[in-house]
């Protein structure tokens, strides 16, 4: 993970970039290695976050670039899932279906950063195009279902991260950011009723079937942190 993101680096200082941020989203955001990461970049690491994946990203910058990603839930494409594939069936925003790369491009977007480029499978290279058509996109595996995928040698991965990070940054002007607009109307729906329940009791939220709540919001901000609140409540007691 360190050394794709390393990758990419290199790709953005050699085409100008003056100020790198990482941020550590998998997991318990504290897997990238600080003693191997190159050292013009910062590093955000550890959770919880407010924002999670996209922590520390404001109006300030040029560009959002997205490093590992993969397919929303109940697609196909490797490993996908969407924030916690124990819990989350489905995310709706106005009645449009969003995986990771659709929420955290779209909170990007709020911001006026476009995403420029992201790096993972064949079909996350399709989803996010859908999104955002200019998107450089580096593919660096093949998916033959949720859990296998022919991969490229690391060193080629690395070349396509890099040439694609390049890329993306080079063609930033005529990369439009994402822009969901609002109001907004969030549906989730969980793997079973019991993960309903715990969310309902959110005073904010309706439920909208036995597995699927509802509520409105009128930020993205606001939609984004809510759906992380419901779901670290629910992983709380799963």
């Amino acid at each position: 993970m360190t050394q794709e993101i390393n990758a990419c680096i290199e790709g953005a200082l050699e085409v100008g970039a003056s100020e790198i941020i990482v941020n550590d989203s998998h997991g318990t955001m504290r897997n990238v290695l600080l003693e191997h990461l190159n050292p013009y970049a910062d590093l955000i690491s550890g959770s919880p976050k407010k924002f999670a994946m996209v922590e520390g990203l404001n109006e300030t910058f040029d560009a959002a670039i997205f490093i590992g990603y993969h397919t929303r839930m109940a697609t196909n494409g490797i490993l996908n899932h969407t924030f916690h594939g124990r819990i989350i069936q489905n995310i709706r925003i106005n009645g449009n279906e969003y995986g990771e790369f659709g929420l955290n491009a779209g909170l990007a977007g709020y911001f006026g950063v476009p995403v420029v480029m992201v790096s993972g499978c064949d079909l996350l290279s399709k989803e996010a195009t859908e999104l955002i058509p200019a998107i450089e996109t580096a593919i660096v595996k093949h998916t033959i279902n949720r859990t296998a995928a022919q991969n490229k040698s690391i060193q080629r991965s690395h070349e396509i991260i890099k040439l694609k990070t390049m890329e993306g940054i080079k063609n930033t002007n005529r990369i439009n950011p994402l822009i969901i607009e609002g109001p907004f109307e969030v549906e989730i729906s969980f793997l079973h009723s019991g993960q309903a329940d715990i969310a309902e009791i959110l005073p904010i939220v309706k439920r909208n079937d036995p597995t699927s709540v509802t509520f409105n919001i009128e930020t993205i901000p606001d939609v984004y942190r809510y759906i992380r609140s419901l779901i670290m409540m629910v992983g709380s007691v799963v």
